[in-house]
Protein backbone atom coordinates (compact mmCIF):
# COMPACT_ATOMS: atom_id res chain seq x y z
CA UNK A 1 0.00 0.00 0.00
CA UNK A 2 2.78 2.43 0.86
CA UNK A 3 4.48 1.72 -2.46
CA UNK A 4 1.27 2.25 -4.42
CA UNK A 5 0.50 5.52 -2.62
CA UNK A 6 3.98 6.77 -3.43
CA UNK A 7 3.54 5.85 -7.08
CA UNK A 8 0.03 7.26 -7.34
CA UNK A 9 1.20 10.73 -6.35
CA UNK A 10 3.24 10.78 -9.56
CA UNK A 11 0.07 10.95 -11.61
CA UNK A 12 -1.11 14.08 -9.79
CA UNK A 13 0.33 17.23 -11.35
CA UNK A 14 -0.69 19.47 -8.46
CA UNK A 15 2.32 20.92 -6.69
CA UNK A 16 1.75 21.36 -2.98
CA UNK A 17 5.13 21.45 -1.24
CA UNK A 18 5.18 20.27 2.34
CA UNK A 19 6.06 22.54 5.19
CA UNK A 20 8.80 20.15 6.11
CA UNK A 21 11.31 21.38 8.67
CA UNK A 22 14.45 22.44 6.84
CA UNK A 23 17.40 23.39 9.01
CA UNK A 24 19.85 21.88 6.60
CA UNK A 25 20.84 23.90 3.55
CA UNK A 26 20.16 21.91 0.38
CA UNK A 27 21.94 21.18 -2.86
CA UNK A 28 20.69 20.31 -6.32
CA UNK A 29 23.46 18.25 -7.82
CA UNK A 30 25.28 15.14 -6.68
CA UNK A 31 28.41 13.41 -7.69
CA UNK A 32 30.12 10.44 -9.13
CA UNK A 33 33.74 9.94 -8.12
CA UNK A 34 35.81 6.83 -8.86
CA UNK A 35 38.61 7.28 -6.35
CA UNK A 36 39.23 3.58 -5.89
CA UNK A 37 39.98 1.01 -8.54
CA UNK A 38 37.24 -1.34 -7.31
CA UNK A 39 34.70 1.32 -8.36
CA UNK A 40 35.69 0.89 -12.01
CA UNK A 41 32.72 -0.46 -13.94
CA UNK A 42 32.77 -3.25 -16.55
CA UNK A 43 31.90 -0.71 -19.26
CA UNK A 44 34.55 1.85 -18.23
CA UNK A 45 35.97 2.11 -21.74
CA UNK A 46 32.62 2.61 -23.46
CA UNK A 47 31.86 6.01 -24.98
CA UNK A 48 29.51 8.40 -23.19
CA UNK A 49 29.35 12.19 -22.81
CA UNK A 50 30.59 14.78 -20.35
CA UNK A 51 28.34 17.73 -21.08
CA UNK A 52 28.70 18.14 -24.84
CA UNK A 53 32.02 16.28 -25.05
CA UNK A 54 32.39 12.63 -25.97
CA UNK A 55 34.48 10.74 -23.42
CA UNK A 56 34.80 7.22 -22.02
CA UNK A 57 32.73 6.28 -18.98
CA UNK A 58 35.89 6.10 -16.90
CA UNK A 59 36.95 9.58 -17.98
CA UNK A 60 33.49 10.95 -17.23
CA UNK A 61 33.66 9.57 -13.71
CA UNK A 62 37.04 11.21 -13.17
CA UNK A 63 35.92 14.56 -14.57
CA UNK A 64 32.61 14.60 -12.71
CA UNK A 65 34.58 13.81 -9.56
CA UNK A 66 36.65 16.92 -10.19
CA UNK A 67 33.53 19.04 -10.67
CA UNK A 68 31.95 18.04 -7.39
CA UNK A 69 35.14 18.11 -5.39
CA UNK A 70 35.52 21.66 -6.65
CA UNK A 71 32.02 22.86 -5.79
CA UNK A 72 31.27 20.88 -2.60
CA UNK A 73 31.83 23.73 -0.16
CA UNK A 74 29.96 26.38 -2.17
CA UNK A 75 27.09 24.22 -3.32
CA UNK A 76 24.34 25.51 -1.04
CA UNK A 77 24.91 29.14 -1.88
CA UNK A 78 25.10 28.37 -5.59
CA UNK A 79 21.86 26.37 -5.62
CA UNK A 80 19.93 29.18 -4.02
CA UNK A 81 21.31 31.64 -6.56
CA UNK A 82 20.60 29.31 -9.49
CA UNK A 83 17.05 28.31 -8.54
CA UNK A 84 15.97 31.30 -6.44
CA UNK A 85 15.34 28.79 -3.68
CA UNK A 86 12.80 26.72 -5.64
CA UNK A 87 14.92 23.57 -5.34
CA UNK A 88 13.98 23.51 -1.65
CA UNK A 89 10.28 23.34 -2.51
CA UNK A 90 10.90 20.59 -5.06
CA UNK A 91 12.77 18.51 -2.49
CA UNK A 92 10.12 19.07 0.19
CA UNK A 93 7.45 17.93 -2.26
CA UNK A 94 9.51 14.94 -3.36
CA UNK A 95 9.87 13.69 0.21
CA UNK A 96 6.24 14.43 1.05
CA UNK A 97 5.10 12.42 -1.97
CA UNK A 98 7.11 9.42 -0.74
CA UNK A 99 5.70 9.74 2.79
CA UNK A 100 8.55 7.87 4.52
CA UNK A 101 7.62 6.15 7.75
CA UNK A 102 3.99 5.55 6.71
CA UNK A 103 3.91 1.80 7.17
CA UNK A 104 1.29 -0.88 7.74
CA UNK A 105 1.32 -1.76 10.54
CA UNK A 106 2.38 1.59 11.97
CA UNK A 107 5.98 1.54 13.16
CA UNK A 108 7.16 -1.24 10.86
CA UNK A 109 10.89 -0.73 10.10
CA UNK A 110 11.88 0.74 6.73
CA UNK A 111 15.28 0.61 5.07
CA UNK A 112 16.19 3.29 2.54
CA UNK A 113 19.15 4.11 0.31
CA UNK A 114 19.69 7.71 -0.77
CA UNK A 115 22.08 7.50 -3.74
CA UNK A 116 24.22 10.47 -4.79
CA UNK A 117 22.96 11.92 -1.53
CA UNK A 118 26.30 13.15 -0.19
CA UNK A 119 25.29 16.30 1.69
CA UNK A 120 22.17 14.70 3.18
CA UNK A 121 19.50 17.16 2.11
CA UNK A 122 17.02 14.45 1.04
CA UNK A 123 17.89 11.96 3.79
CA UNK A 124 17.53 14.57 6.53
CA UNK A 125 14.11 15.55 5.20
CA UNK A 126 13.04 11.89 5.10
CA UNK A 127 14.14 11.39 8.71
CA UNK A 128 12.18 14.42 9.86
CA UNK A 129 9.09 13.34 7.94
CA UNK A 130 9.19 9.80 9.32
CA UNK A 131 9.83 10.84 12.92
CA UNK A 132 7.51 13.85 13.11
CA UNK A 133 4.81 13.40 10.48
CA UNK A 134 4.38 9.66 10.85
CA UNK A 135 5.70 9.06 14.35
CA UNK A 136 7.89 6.24 13.08
CA UNK A 137 11.50 6.25 14.31
CA UNK A 138 12.10 2.72 12.98
CA UNK A 139 13.82 3.69 9.76
CA UNK A 140 17.38 3.48 8.60
CA UNK A 141 18.77 5.57 5.74
CA UNK A 142 22.12 4.90 4.10
CA UNK A 143 23.46 8.00 2.40
CA UNK A 144 25.59 6.85 -0.52
CA UNK A 145 27.82 8.95 -2.73
CA UNK A 146 30.89 8.18 -4.79
CA UNK A 147 32.44 11.53 -3.88
CA UNK A 148 34.03 11.62 -0.41
CA UNK A 149 34.07 15.43 -0.35
CA UNK A 150 30.29 15.54 -0.63
CA UNK A 151 29.92 12.82 2.00
CA UNK A 152 32.19 14.79 4.34
CA UNK A 153 29.83 17.76 4.09
CA UNK A 154 26.87 15.50 4.89
CA UNK A 155 28.61 13.89 7.87
CA UNK A 156 29.45 17.30 9.30
CA UNK A 157 25.88 18.53 8.87
CA UNK A 158 24.43 15.40 10.43
CA UNK A 159 26.05 16.43 13.73
CA UNK A 160 23.43 19.18 13.99
CA UNK A 161 20.58 16.65 13.86
CA UNK A 162 18.91 15.26 16.99
CA UNK A 163 20.66 12.20 18.36
CA UNK A 164 17.65 10.03 17.51
CA UNK A 165 18.03 11.04 13.85
CA UNK A 166 21.75 10.45 13.81
CA UNK A 167 21.26 6.88 15.01
CA UNK A 168 19.10 6.24 11.92
CA UNK A 169 21.86 7.27 9.50
CA UNK A 170 24.91 5.68 7.93
CA UNK A 171 27.23 6.90 5.18
CA UNK A 172 28.67 4.85 2.35
CA UNK A 173 31.17 5.80 -0.35
CA UNK A 174 30.00 3.76 -3.33
CA UNK A 175 29.44 3.76 -7.07
CA UNK A 176 25.71 3.54 -7.84
CA UNK A 177 26.46 1.58 -11.02
CA UNK A 178 28.17 -1.22 -9.03
CA UNK A 179 26.86 -1.14 -5.46
CA UNK A 180 29.01 -2.93 -2.87
CA UNK A 181 28.13 -6.35 -1.41
CA UNK A 182 26.82 -4.88 1.86
CA UNK A 183 23.79 -3.62 -0.08
CA UNK A 184 22.04 -6.98 -0.37
CA UNK A 185 19.59 -8.14 -3.01
CA UNK A 186 15.93 -7.46 -2.14
CA UNK A 187 16.88 -5.57 1.02
CA UNK A 188 15.48 -2.04 0.64
CA UNK A 189 12.03 -0.47 0.83
CA UNK A 190 12.96 2.78 -0.90
CA UNK A 191 15.76 3.93 -3.22
CA UNK A 192 16.04 7.66 -3.85
CA UNK A 193 18.32 9.73 -6.06
CA UNK A 194 17.97 13.49 -6.25
CA UNK A 195 19.70 15.65 -8.86
CA UNK A 196 22.41 13.08 -9.31
CA UNK A 197 21.52 10.42 -11.84
CA UNK A 198 22.28 12.56 -14.88
CA UNK A 199 25.92 12.60 -13.76
CA UNK A 200 26.23 8.81 -13.81
CA UNK A 201 28.32 7.39 -16.62
CA UNK A 202 25.98 4.41 -17.14
CA UNK A 203 22.39 5.20 -16.12
CA UNK A 204 20.90 1.82 -17.20
CA UNK A 205 23.46 0.03 -15.00
CA UNK A 206 22.46 2.18 -12.02
CA UNK A 207 18.77 1.47 -12.65
CA UNK A 208 19.47 -2.27 -12.76
CA UNK A 209 21.31 -2.00 -9.45
CA UNK A 210 18.35 -0.12 -7.95
CA UNK A 211 16.06 -2.93 -9.10
CA UNK A 212 18.37 -5.56 -7.63
CA UNK A 213 18.58 -4.08 -4.13
CA UNK A 214 14.91 -3.15 -3.72
CA UNK A 215 12.48 -5.59 -2.17
CA UNK A 216 9.50 -6.69 -4.27
CA UNK A 217 7.07 -3.82 -3.81
CA UNK A 218 9.93 -1.41 -3.12
CA UNK A 219 9.95 2.03 -4.74
CA UNK A 220 12.56 3.70 -6.94
CA UNK A 221 12.17 7.50 -6.82
CA UNK A 222 14.19 10.07 -8.73
CA UNK A 223 14.06 13.87 -8.67
CA UNK A 224 15.97 15.35 -11.60
CA UNK A 225 16.10 18.32 -13.94
CA UNK A 226 14.09 17.67 -17.08
CA UNK A 227 12.57 19.27 -20.18
CA UNK A 228 10.30 22.30 -20.58
CA UNK A 229 9.57 21.61 -24.26
CA UNK A 230 5.78 21.82 -23.88
CA UNK A 231 6.06 25.51 -22.93
CA UNK A 232 8.16 27.17 -25.67
CA UNK A 233 8.36 30.62 -24.06
CA UNK A 234 9.32 29.25 -20.63
CA UNK A 235 11.79 26.92 -22.34
CA UNK A 236 13.47 29.80 -24.15
CA UNK A 237 13.74 31.87 -20.97
CA UNK A 238 14.98 28.91 -18.95
CA UNK A 239 17.68 27.98 -21.46
CA UNK A 240 18.87 31.56 -21.75
CA UNK A 241 19.10 31.79 -17.96
CA UNK A 242 20.86 28.44 -17.74
CA UNK A 243 23.53 29.01 -20.36
CA UNK A 244 24.11 32.72 -19.74
CA UNK A 245 23.54 33.35 -16.05
CA UNK A 246 24.44 30.13 -14.25
CA UNK A 247 28.07 29.84 -15.45
CA UNK A 248 28.53 33.55 -14.71
CA UNK A 249 27.13 33.10 -11.20
CA UNK A 250 29.50 30.15 -10.79
CA UNK A 251 32.40 32.36 -11.71
CA UNK A 252 31.35 35.20 -9.40
CA UNK A 253 30.27 33.15 -6.37
CA UNK A 254 32.49 30.07 -6.56
CA UNK A 255 35.29 31.24 -8.89
CA UNK A 256 34.49 28.17 -11.00
CA UNK A 257 32.77 28.87 -14.30
CA UNK A 258 33.75 25.57 -15.94
CA UNK A 259 32.08 23.34 -13.34
CA UNK A 260 28.80 25.18 -13.65
CA UNK A 261 29.01 25.17 -17.43
CA UNK A 262 29.20 21.38 -17.21
CA UNK A 263 26.20 21.26 -14.87
CA UNK A 264 24.11 23.23 -17.36
CA UNK A 265 25.22 21.01 -20.25
CA UNK A 266 24.48 17.86 -18.23
CA UNK A 267 20.90 19.04 -17.73
CA UNK A 268 20.50 19.65 -21.45
CA UNK A 269 21.85 16.18 -22.27
CA UNK A 270 19.62 14.31 -19.81
CA UNK A 271 16.78 12.30 -21.43
CA UNK A 272 13.27 13.68 -21.71
CA UNK A 273 10.61 12.68 -19.21
CA UNK A 274 9.19 10.01 -21.51
CA UNK A 275 12.56 8.60 -22.48
CA UNK A 276 13.74 8.34 -18.87
CA UNK A 277 10.46 6.69 -17.88
CA UNK A 278 11.07 4.09 -20.58
CA UNK A 279 14.55 3.47 -19.20
CA UNK A 280 13.02 2.82 -15.78
CA UNK A 281 10.56 0.36 -17.30
CA UNK A 282 13.35 -1.34 -19.25
CA UNK A 283 15.13 -1.96 -15.93
CA UNK A 284 12.12 -4.01 -14.81
CA UNK A 285 10.06 -1.48 -12.86
CA UNK A 286 6.33 -0.94 -13.18
CA UNK A 287 5.01 2.62 -13.40
CA UNK A 288 1.57 4.15 -12.92
CA UNK A 289 0.09 6.62 -15.38
CA UNK A 290 2.71 8.74 -17.11
CA UNK A 291 5.32 7.52 -14.62
CA UNK A 292 6.45 11.05 -13.79
CA UNK A 293 5.28 14.34 -12.33
CA UNK A 294 6.47 17.65 -13.76
CA UNK A 295 7.46 20.42 -11.39
CA UNK A 296 7.52 24.09 -12.41
CA UNK A 297 6.52 23.30 -15.98
CA UNK A 298 9.02 20.45 -16.32
CA UNK A 299 12.15 22.26 -15.18
CA UNK A 300 12.34 19.33 -12.79
CA UNK A 301 10.43 16.06 -12.67
CA UNK A 302 9.79 13.24 -10.23
CA UNK A 303 9.98 9.71 -11.64
CA UNK A 304 8.85 6.64 -9.72
CA UNK A 305 8.84 2.92 -10.35
CA UNK A 306 7.83 -0.07 -8.28
CA UNK A 307 9.55 -3.44 -8.25
CA UNK A 308 6.82 -5.99 -9.04
CA UNK A 309 5.79 -8.44 -6.33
Amino acid sequence: MVARRALRSCTNNSFQPSRCYNRIAARSFCATHPRREQQRTPTADRETHFGYEKVTESEKQDRVAGVFSSVAESYDKMNDFMSLGIHRLWKDHFVSSLNPGATTPLGRPQRMLDVAGGTGDIAFRMLQHSHVRNGNPNIHITISDINPNMLAVGKQRSLDLPASYQSNLSFLEANAEVLPPQIKDNSLDLYTVSFGIRNFSNIPAALREAYRVLKPGGVFACLEFSKVDQYPLLNAIYKRWSFSAIPLIGQLVAADRDSYQYLVESIERFPSQGHFRDMIVDAGFAVLGDGYENLTGGIAAIHKGIKPL
